[in-house]
């Protein structure tokens, strides 16, 4: 009697160790191993275990102009990206929230780019974009518009991308916002109407504000996973041309695997994982404030 209370006194540190344990490997073990192989100077062909180097691979990485430039590259990728998903995606959510006929085949459509492949979605843009044969450059030749280089030119690549990444990515926060519209209560909306208030008043003061957390939920998913975009990017030009579209995942992979400076990969990866980290942090903060208000 006495050992099976014990055993009852205990189970809330039994149950949830298997989730502990796997948190542990598979989550803080890289986390932490990537960290201190930072702090060396380890290249993977050199045949010499890793040794500890103080912060010499932080300063080397830290002060290459490449660095830098793929660290700004990152940031407004990200910013680009999320920032028209973010608005595209809600004004679709809106759209999509009210009843019109084909309304069961746009929420059908939006499914499609989601579950499309990167290494496909890269192809076809690839011949989407193609100068010569490509269809974007044949419509803006058809409304008699300059044509472009798209992801050959290095002051057009990134923004292709964008382009790429909004059209693949908006469907998952419009399908976030929609199932958040349709968990909100009907009665503040048909109080407002009664009140005289028009459909914008509507959606700017009574719509947004509550379904408000929800949206940032799902930039919080967005922004993190944008951060980390690397399939479509490396699909599609592998960082070039040159270094005009490498970002800092793209850079972590060349030191790792054409370079194998792994001590230097993992400074980059360790910025990554902290910049993450600081974003997700500061939209968490601001969804607990519009939470609150």
């Amino acid at each position: 009697m006495i050992h099976s209370t014990r055993a009852e006194r205990h189970l809330h540190w039994i149950f949830p160790l298997p989730a502990v344990l796997f948190v542990a490997l598979l989550m803080v073990f890289p986390v932490l191993y990537t960290t201190w192989l930072s702090f060396t100077n380890w290249t993977l062909t050199s045949g010499i275990s890793p040794s500890f180097s103080g912060v010499n691979s932080y300063v080397r990485v830290l002060t290459e102009p490449r660095f830098l430039h793929a660290l700004w590259r990152t940031v407004a990728f990200t910013v680009l990206a999320v920032g028209i998903e973010g608005v595209l995606g809600v004004a679709a959510a809106l759209l999509l929230n009210r009843a019109f006929i084909g309304r069961a085949l746009a929420k059908l459509l939006l499914l499609l780019p989601l579950v499309a492949t990167p290494v496909a979605v890269g192809i076809v843009f690839n011949l989407f974009y193609d100068p010569t044969i490509g269809l974007a450059n044949y419509v803006l030749q058809a409304f008699g518009l300059p044509t472009g280089s798209w992801v050959s030119h290095a002051d057009t690549v990134l923004i292709s991308l964008v382009l790429v990444d909004v059209w693949q990515w908006t469907p998952m926060i419009t399908l976030i916002v929609l199932a958040g519209l349709a968990s909100l209560s009907d009665e503040p909306v048909e109080a407002a109407r009664i009140d005289g208030a028009s459909e914008w008043q509507i959606i700017r003061l009574v719509t947004l504000p509550m379904v408000m957390p929800v949206i940032l939920t799902a930039l919080i998913l967005r922004l993190i996973d944008a951060l980390k975009t690397f399939d479509i990017i490396f699909a599609m030009t592998g960082g070039g041309p040159g270094y005009a579209s490498e970002t800092l995942n793209i850079m972590g992979f060349k030191y790792s695997f054409e370079y194998f400076r792994m001590g230097q990969a993992a400074v980059v990866l360790v910025v990554l994982f902290l910049v993450v980290f600081a974003c997700s942090l500061a939209i968490t903060r601001l969804r607990k404030l519009s939470e609150n208000t």
